[in-house]
């Protein structure tokens, strides 16, 4: 599984970001919801694909080999206390430019422009703005090694996953890591960020998984 950042993909995507121009930010500017601090979904695909109906609608996340262990779910506006905003104005279609440098960090279009929707009109950020902190989130958090090595079904528990993460992140607090999980199952690890995307510890709200021991399903 590939955890490094491609600087000269980064790069590309700032030029990306330029070429919207004034007449982007005029058509999308905004202003930022009320919200307290970033949390980054990272959506453990196996999980997400071992549900038939998921897997039958998504064939371009679920095709071995394609994602094969984590992939960005989204960057989600966050308060400290409670639910973060969502859906906070009019949608522009991501621009098509935007849309092809990020699908190799979100598994399809679709899920692009719905986190845009949903998340991203919260930020007082433009779609080029938005897609980049999602980016930027992503390049700075280091997936362990243990989640490459996975050749069968495991159990963890919440905190082991967390303390891997934290591990593998030495300059992030321990507690910017959050565990998720769905019928028994790992789903997502979510990782907290403050406002200009620097690592900070999680709150309550971000969840964590209530369950003992969690599986982990092998990549695709």
């Amino acid at each position: 599984m590939k955890t490094g950042f491609n600087c000269r993909a980064f790069v590309l995507l700032i030029v990306v970001i330029g070429t919207l121009g004034a007449q982007s930010r005029r058509s999308q500017e905004r202003t930022a919801a009320s919200f307290d601090y970033y949390v980054l979904a990272l959506s453990w695909v196996p999980e997400f694909c071992s549900q038939a109906d998921a897997a039958a609608r998504n064939p371009q996340e679920c095709t071995a080999g394609r994602m094969p262990g984590f992939a960005v779910h989204g960057l989600w506006p966050q308060l400290d206390a409670g639910r973060g905003p969502e859906s906070c104005g009019r949608a522009n279609r991501v621009p098509k430019s935007v849309v092809d440098y990020v699908i190799r960090y979100m598994p399809s279009p679709g899920l692009i422009q719905h986190e845009w929707a949903a998340h991203g009109t919260c930020t007082g950020l433009t779609a080029g703005e938005y897609f980049g902190a999602v980016v930027e989130a992503r390049a700075a958090v280091q997936i362990p090694v243990q989640f490459a090595s996975i050749d069968g079904e495991k159990r963890e528990t919440p905190q082991q996953i967390e303390s891997q993460f934290a591990a593998a992140n030495p300059l992030f607090p321990r507690e910017a890591f959050r565990t998720s999980c769905a019928r028994g199952e790992l789903q997502e690890v979510r990782v907290c960020f403050d406002k200009d995307r620097k690592p900070r510890a999680c709150t309550a709200s971000a969840g964590e998984c209530p369950v003992s021991a969690i599986g982990i399903r092998p990549p695709l």
